[in-house]
């Protein structure tokens, strides 16, 4: 296993555990101060949606990295600065597909958040 591969198992996806819950409301927040339209879509085009907003709106992006990194400890952070850009990039894949295997989470109408 590469040092990478560790560092994403042993630090990075424990934290998005972690932070599931918030990562979830940040997103709603995120899709209505976007109008809404996620809710309008089908849902290959949420996934792109989920896809686009992460990788390519920089601002957001650049907040949920922070939600991650101020988790980590000093001796994680000197890691990750070693090679963070790669790092970035698992770190924004995993929380993509985490945000896409629970899509049902970010519907507006959701029961089970209701309860």
């Amino acid at each position: 296993m590469s040092r990478d591969e560790y560092f994403q198992n042993a630090v990075i996806r424990p934290i998005l555990k972690l932070q599931n819950d918030l990562f979830i409301e940040v997103f709603k927040n995120y899709i209505r101060k976007h109008k809404n339209v996620f809710h309008d879509l089908s849902i290959l085009k949420k996934f792109q949606y989920i896809e686009n907003s992460v990788q390519r709106d920089v601002k957001f992006r650049n907040n949920l990295k922070g939600m991650i990194l101020g988790l980590l400890t000093l001796e994680e952070f000197e890691v990750y600065t070693e090679n963070s850009s790669a790092l970035n990039k698992r770190m924004m894949n995993l929380l993509i597909e985490r945000l896409k295997d629970q899509v049902q989470l970010l519907e507006k109408d959701n029961p089970a958040l209701s309860a």
